[in-house]
This record gives C-alpha cells, sequence and structure tokens, in this order.
C-alpha cells in the first residue's frame, strides 16, 4: 500500500522526535487547537451538509408507516423494516451489497475530490462541528477562549465550562437515545426510559453518549490523525488529477506582510497572516504541502480568499486542484474535464450498474421465504394404508405487513401427496414452523433419496410463490 509520505504531491509532516519528558512520556504533549470560525463557501457547505445529516438521522425514528416505525432495525424479533420493506435475516446479501455500494461510492469520490466524506458528512466532523459552535456561542471566538485556557479557575471560567459541557451532554446523550432508537422502537425506548426500565437499555444510550461526547469535545481531531484507518490508506486513491486542497507556491512564495498601500516585488502573494492555519480543524499548515491530517473541508480557502479580498489580491492563492494542473498552471475547466478520466468513469459505471441491479432486486424481491428442515427424529416409516412417509418442519416467513394464507404443495416423485394440513394462516411479518408430512404409495420408488420440491404459494392479493428443494428417503 502506497505511504501518503511516499507520493511526490505529498510531503512529509514534520517528524516529531520522541523525547522523554519530567513526566517519562515518549510522546510529544498534545497541544489543544481551538479552530476561528470563518464564513465561506465551503464553511456553508459544511453547515448545510451537517443540517442535512443530523435531520435525517434525529428526524427519521419518529416517522411512522402504517401502525409500525418507517426504520427498524428489531434484532430481538430479527426483523429490520425498512421503509415499506420487512427484511430477515436471510436478505443479509442486500447488507453485503449496501456494503460494497458504499466503498465504491467512497473510491469515487476520494479519486475525483479526495477527502470529501471527510471533510463534510463524516459523524466525527459533523458532531465535532456541533460541538465547536455550542463551544463558540457560550465560550466566544478563538482568541477568547484562548484566553479563557491559558487563566486560573474564576467564576465567569467556571460558569463558561459548565454550561459548554452541560450542553455537550444534552447533545451526547440525545444522541445515543436516537441511536438505540433505531433497534427499539424509539416511542416505547423513551417511555421505558423515564421509567428506568431496560438495563440493556440505557446501557446503549449511555455508552454511545458517552462516545460521542469524548470524541466530539475531546478526542476531535485525535481520531481523524490516529484512530480512523482512512487517513492512512487514502493515497491509495489519490493520483496526480484528483482534486486537493492546494496551496500555490509559486504564486505565493516568498511570504511576508506588506503595506496596503505600498507592495513589495520581491514578495509572493501570500502576507503570512496564518489564518489558514488558525481555521484547520485539525491544525496544520496547507502551505507545507499536502499532509495526510488534512480532510479536505476547504475552510483554509475560504479563510485565504477573504484576505485576498482584503488586500486586493486575486482569490485562489488556496484553491481545490490538481497535482497536475498547479504544475502544468492549467485552466480550472481544463483540470474539471481531466477529472473524468478512466479511472474515475469506471468506478462510476460500476457504482451505478450495481445500484441499479440492487434496486431491481428489491423491487422485485418474494416477500415470502421458505426453509426446509428435516425431521431426524424418524427418516422414514410405513403408516397405515401402505404408504410410506417422510416427515419435515418448513419455516414461512411472511414478509408483509397483512396476514397471509399459504397454500403447500409438494411435486417431485410420482404419487406424492401432503398428508397435513394442506393450508396454514401466518400473522403480519411472523415466521411460522410448521410441521408437513409428505406419503408416497410404498413400492412406488426405488430405495434411496430423491428430490422433492415444496410449493408454498399465497392465497390472498399478495400473489407469491416459493419452491424449496429438499430430499425423500426411501428405505431398504
Amino acid at each position: 500500500m502506497p505511504d501518503p509520505e511516499h507520493l511526490p504531491h505529498v510531503r512529509k509532516s514534520p517528524k516529531v522526535i520522541p523525547i522523554i519528558s519530567d513526566s517519562g512520556s515518549l510522546y510529544e504533549a498534545r497541544t489543544k487547537i481551538q479552530p476561528r470560525s470563518i464564513s465561506g463557501k465551503f464553511a456553508a457547505w459544511r453547515w448545510i451538509m451537517v443540517w442535512i445529516t443530523q435531520i435525517v438521522f434525529y428526524g427519521l425514528p419518529w416517522l411512522e408507516w402504517g401502525q409500525r416505525q418507517m426504520v427498524l432495525f428489531d434484532l430481538g424479533a430479527r426483523r429490520f423494516y425498512l421503509f415499506g420493506l420487512v427484511l430477515y435475516p436471510q436478505d443479509f446479501i442486500y447488507l453485503t451489497g449496501l456494503l460494497i455500494i458504499s466503498a465504491l461510492a467512497l473510491f469515487l469520490f476520494t479519486a475525483t475530490a479526495g477527502r470529501l466524506w471527510c471533510g463534510f458528512s463524516c459523524p466525527q466532523t459533523v458532531y465535532t462541528e456541533i460541538f465547536l459552535w455550542l463551544e463558540h456561542r457560550i465560550e466566544g471566538e478563538r482568541s477568547a477562549r484562548l484566553r479563557l485556557d491559558a487563566t486560573g479557575w474564576s467564576f465567569e471560567k467556571l460558569w463558561k465550562r459548565t454550561a459548554k459541557h452541560g450542553a455537550w451532554l444534552l447533545v451526547s446523550l440525545w444522541t445515543g437515545f436516537t441511536f438505540v432508537g433505531y433497534f427499539v422502537p424509539i416511542r416505547q425506548l423513551g417511555g421505558e426510559l423515564l421509567a428506568l426500565h431496560g438495563s440493556w437499555q440505557i446501557f446503549w444510550v449511555l455508552f454511545y453518549g458517552a462516545a460521542t461526547y469524548g470524541n466530539a469535545g475531546f478526542l476531535r481531531e485525535q481520531v481523524c490523525k490516529y484512530m480512523c484507518p482512512y487517513a492512512r490508506f487514502q493515497s491509495a486513491m489519490f493520483d496526480k488529477d484528483t482534486l486537493i486542497v492546494t496551496y500555490d507556491e509559486q504564486r505565493g512564495e516568498p511570504r511576508g506582510a506588506r503595506s496596503k498601500t505600498k507592495a513589495s516585488a520581491a514578495l509572493g502573494d501570500c502576507i503570512d497572516c496564518t489564518l489558514c492555519v488558525q481555521v484547520c480543524p485539525v491544525g496544520i499548515d496547507i502551505r507545507n504541502g499536502l499532509q495526510y491530517e488534512c480532510i479536505g473541508c476547504g475552510l483554509c480557502i475560504d479563510a485565504c480568499n477573504s484576505v485576498m479580498d482584503k488586500v486586493s489580491l486575486p482569490r485562489g492563492l488556496i484553491r481545490l486542484a490538481t497535482p497536475n494542473g498547479m504544475a502544468g498552471r492549467w485552466s480550472s475547466a481544463r483540470m474539471l474535464r481531466r477529472v473524468g478520466r478512466p479511472r474515475v468513469l469506471g468506478y462510476t459505471a460500476v457504482l451505478v450498474v450495481l445500484s441499479a441491479a440492487m434496486i431491481a432486486s428489491l423491487a422485485l424481491r418474494t416477500p415470502l421465504k421458505v426453509d426446509v428442515v428435516r425431521d431426524r427424529a424418524a427418516l422414514s416409516r410405513i403408516v397405515a394404508g401402505g404408504k410410506l412417509e417422510n416427515v419435515y418442519r418448513l419455516q414461512i416467513m411472511n414478509a408483509t405487513e397483512s396476514p397471509q394464507r399459504y397454500r403447500i404443495g409438494a411435486r417431485g416423485i410420482d404419487g406424492v401427496e401432503v398428508a397435513s394440513q394442506p393450508e396454514v394462516e401466518v400473522g403480519a411479518t411472523q415466521a411460522q414452523w410448521v410441521a408437513v408430512q409428505l406419503r408416497i404409495p410404498y413400492g412406488s420408488a426405488p430405495e434411496g433419496a430423491h428430490q422433492v420440491y415444496f410449493d408454498v404459494e399465497s392465497l390472498g392479493p399478495n400473489a407469491a410463490r416459493v419452491s424449496e428443494k429438499s430430499s425423500f428417503l426411501v428405505p431398504r
């Protein structure tokens, strides 16, 4: 797997030499990052994604489909309700397909424009942004937060920290409650929690709430740097035509401050204000080149553009560009045309085909499933009337949301008949085990195992028919 530090367009991050401190630690102490708030196109898109993802996450469990929750993964009953679909563990193939589609989408987005997922949609990014907004509202802008960190404890610091952590805890607990609400009906869950019933539900609400509180409130960029594997293998999906956040070194260097009224011809456009570093949520300096810590959020672009506007210089000193485009000084149109290269088109084609196949499979899915299990206690026996009988157990799963009546038939051997009750009723979204006896005239088939087929068909308006294979044993 390529290492990001060995790629030609990825610069090495400054190496940290482990030094044994007074406390005996071999690692550099973490410096808390206090990002500065910024407005601009990329900041607006980040907040748009925050709103979209959180409206979906918090709102979906409260929506109903008929008489049930619209999206519910009922692990106890082994039923997965997804809008109008009722899925069983036997439908695990759809989860596999969804994971493959998600992986291909990640490859496509990364090959096209870098870490779009990390910068705009990842839960770690989203909740860190929410927690930073709360921190900003309660403790003030970056300079005020740095001042508060540096001062000793006072009444102001105490009430601000208490209010901040209280707000974080409320968001975290509500997030944990909502997450568990995807696995337990959320209205039922609310009643149980108010009555302090359901120890496992309480545990998972607190566990997921604590994870949100710790990751978004304290770990923040450390999750992206050290815990998330995507930062380490992203370079395998980058090439020199991938759009990434890039500093225009040819235009910006050498850096230096200048007067608004008198610019120095010896200096580049970068005035070395470090605003791009101050707004970065992971605390890197993009002017040192692409680093694996960069999540591609584009906030440094917004910050740099605002400075360029103030000093009357063209925007784009930091911008989304490809390494080939920067080296060849290509126009934006030429870089965008090159983004649609065969690799990206291949990802797109495979993704479209797989998505269409999965949607078609779900649309054509039969709302009936049957499993056949032979009765091991009596493999074969002779019954009254001189007939040979085999006994089976059929599990009939009704994947509709209304009771269904099913007829059970058999074929495969001459004279085979269903000697048990040929019809059975199964409740809505229920599974039922049914004992079935198959009989054939004694001597009508040679000894050994013979294939038989169970035909189960719905007698109601939701026409469905399933055939399952088994074997009929004729003893010596």
